[in-house]
């Protein structure tokens, strides 16, 4: 059979019920190995979640950037405003994939001489043609939902720095479990992002809070900054507030 056919049945099946990888390689007779490169393209093209031992349907809510960059536009300004407040000349950055992370690289793209280390391609076109940005790349496998490259590549570049401050985006977060996202080697990415740096900031629109729309997660045990729009609700505030960890920032959209 096709590789190609394979993987489309592979996503029928999903779509239905997780499938673990023995079972997948008994039903098609191949490899292992053939059904774990099978899943890493699906993953990467966002198709499938892979999980431990086999996949299973993406999150429902989980849309791909091109869709996302429409969405909540006049928040993820607001935000990247706030953020960049906190950025000083001179600064190393990690950049998290994202439209909201993306959205703060359009905001200091001129003007702030700074070295920004990124995964994300919605960061890397803006800041490219910026004179005054250092741009490094952490290269990876592309997810192409997300336009982030992610993965052992990704982690090999990320280990051998360490920034002043992160800033991440999300799928979903909370106050207890931290950062949500539709893969683990993703949520991955994040903790070394956050081992390596001295601040972190967790920037997500207020439809995020409280929202775990997947099953992978990345903890936030030290302080961190959550930076959301003043359209989230003191129901939605109240349990970052409480966090003794979390400092919570509200981004005004009137500027």
């Amino acid at each position: 059979m096709k590789a190609m056919r394979r993987r489309a049945e592979i996503c029928e099946i999903i779509r239905n019920r997780s499938a673990s990888v023995e079972e997948l390689a008994g039903l098609y007779d191949v490899s292992l190995s053939t059904i774990r490169r099978d899943l890493a393209t699906l993953s990467s093209r966002g198709e499938v979640v892979r999980t431990y031992g086999g996949a299973l349907t993406p999150a429902p809510g989980e849309q791909g950037i091109h869709e996302r960059e429409g969405l909540a536009l006049a928040q993820k300004t607001a935000i990247a405003r706030a953020a960049a407040t906190h950025i000083r000349d001179g600064q190393f950055l990690l950049f998290d994939a994202g439209t909201t992370v993306g959205a703060l690289a359009r905001t200091i793209s001129r003007g702030r001489r700074v070295t920004v280390a990124t995964n994300g391609l919605t960061s890397l076109q803006v800041l490219a043609d910026s004179p005054d940005v250092e741009l490094l790349v952490l290269g990876g496998a592309l997810r192409h939902v997300s336009q982030g490259m992610i993965g052992p590549l990704a982690e090999s570049a990320l280990g051998g720095m360490t920034a002043d401050m992160a800033f991440l985006g999300a799928d979903g977060v909370t106050a207890d479990r931290g950062v949500c996202e539709g893969t683990a080697e993703q949520a991955s990415l994040k903790r070394l992002m956050i081992v390596n740096s001295a601040a972190v900031f967790v920037v997500a629109d207020s439809s995020k809070l409280g929202l775990a729309p997947s099953h992978w997660w990345t903890s936030l045990s030290e302080p961190w900054t959550l930076i959301t729009d003043d359209g989230a609700t003191e129901e939605q505030l109240a349990p970052f507030r409480r966090h003794s960890e979390v400092t919570v920032e509200i981004a005004s959209r009137r500027k």
